[in-house]
């Protein structure tokens, strides 16, 4: 059971130049239940004035003096790691420091490269339902991590864009490659 799912909870919202947090009133709070339809507007922070970043139900804030960990946090944000979950499972995987974070999107590029790899050497489709089995056994993660735009096919036949693939996760590794530098630029100040 999702420990979020009974009620509603406020988002903490952080500001990394004050370095604090706030939790902030739900708009269906405000108007009674009502809020289908109306967009929120960004929140900002009480004391500065500047947009906060939306961190997540499950966020908890550093010590205000504890200025390394206020900038990792922000780094974290900065590469689109936050503290949102649904409340069965957490967060996920958040790394505790910088080496940590450079490791862990190292890592995911790695991963990528794989996936790009694969979809590089990809020559053809199988032909017989053996060899489509076979495929789907030994290539399961490669086939199905990519968008359901780039499968055709039916079923007992599919059919798989493999130039299609190879960008799509080109594309995501120039995207990886540009957090770490994100990171790296935020650590050489």
């Amino acid at each position: 059971m999702c420990r979020y799912a009974m009620s509603s909870y406020k988002s903490h919202y952080a500001c990394f130049a004050c370095r604090k947090t706030f939790k902030r009133r739900l708009l269906e709070d405000i108007l009674g239940g009502y809020s289908k339809g109306i967009q929120e507007t960004p929140a900002k922070c009480p004391e500065c004035g500047e947009i906060m970043a939306d961190m997540g139900l499950d966020f908890e804030a550093p010590k205000k003096k504890d200025v390394n960990a206020w900038n990792h946090i922000s780094n974290l944000y900065k590469v689109d790691i936050t503290f949102h979950s649904c409340g069965c499972t957490g967060p996920g995987y958040i790394p505790n420091d910088t080496e940590a974070l450079i490791k862990h999107l190292s890592r995911i590029k790695d991963t990528y490269l794989v996936h790009q790899h694969f979809w590089a050497r990809r020559m053809s489709d199988p032909e017989t339902q053996s060899e489509i089995a076979r495929d789907k056994h030994q290539n399961g993660d490669f086939l199905y991590g990519i968008p359901i735009e780039m499968k055709k096919g039916t079923k007992n036949k599919p059919e798989y864009d493999a130039a299609k693939a190879q960008l799509y996760w080109n594309q995501k590794v120039v995207e990886i490659e540009k957090k770490i530098e994100i990171v790296n630029n935020t650590n050489a100040i």
